[in-house]
């Protein structure tokens, strides 16, 4: 399909929405809705147009280095597949290098283009995870992901304090509680 004809129907089924939710797409401040949610939902799917071997763009180095290396408190934005609804928060990624390394800015990179397609939390931190494993084979990657979700917030249980925490550990950090708490420590959840 063409990106006019995508346009087409995205437009079309906006305006099918509106009329089913018992508004008038043809009222002032709706005329535009249709393109509007359109540029929207491509803009926080736009992981699904992104390959990761373009993101990560040769910023792989090899490099002597055996220590922990950790960018937290990434932020986030993702859309729940189960309503559509986003989920937001921060995550925190860690690897122990064997042999080499990842430009800094390349990790927080990786995490938006899996965050930026339809998602559940527990899914999204194992992308992420795996991701980094397959392409830097280090000894561990470790991730984990803080998050409030609107659909809990909004509506269902109405919770709007309560944020979903999920990890991911692989290698090291799944076979080596001193790795791992190192890990903890330093994002500050565990002492």
């Amino acid at each position: 399909m063409s990106e006019v004809t995508d346009r087409i129907k995205i437009d079309s089924i906006i305006r099918d929405l509106l009329i089913a939710l018992g508004e008038d797409p043809s009222r002032a401040g709706l005329e535009r809705t249709p393109e509007r949610v359109e540029a929207s939902l491509k803009f926080l799917t736009r992981g699904y147009r992104q390959d990761i071997e373009q993101v990560l763009n040769g910023a792989i180095f090899e490099e002597d280095y055996d220590e922990m290396v950790l960018v937290k408190e990434i932020d986030f934005f993702s859309l729940c597949e189960h309503h559509l609804l986003p989920f937001y928060g921060r995550a925190h990624v860690a690897y122990l290098p064997q042999g080499k390394i990842i430009g800094l800015s390349k990790i927080p990179r990786v995490v938006d283009v899996f965050s930026r397609r339809l998602q559940v939390q527990e899914r999204l931190t194992n992308q992420i995870a795996q991701c980094l494993m397959q392409h830097l084979k280090p000894k561990g990657v470790a991730v984990v992901m803080e998050a409030f979700h609107m659909c809990m917030a909004m509506r269902g249980v109405e919770k709007k304090d309560s944020f979903g925490v999920t990890s991911a550990m692989l290698g090291c950090f799944r076979t080596d509680p001193r790795s791992r708490s190192e890990f903890l420590s330093l994002i500050g959840k565990q002492k």
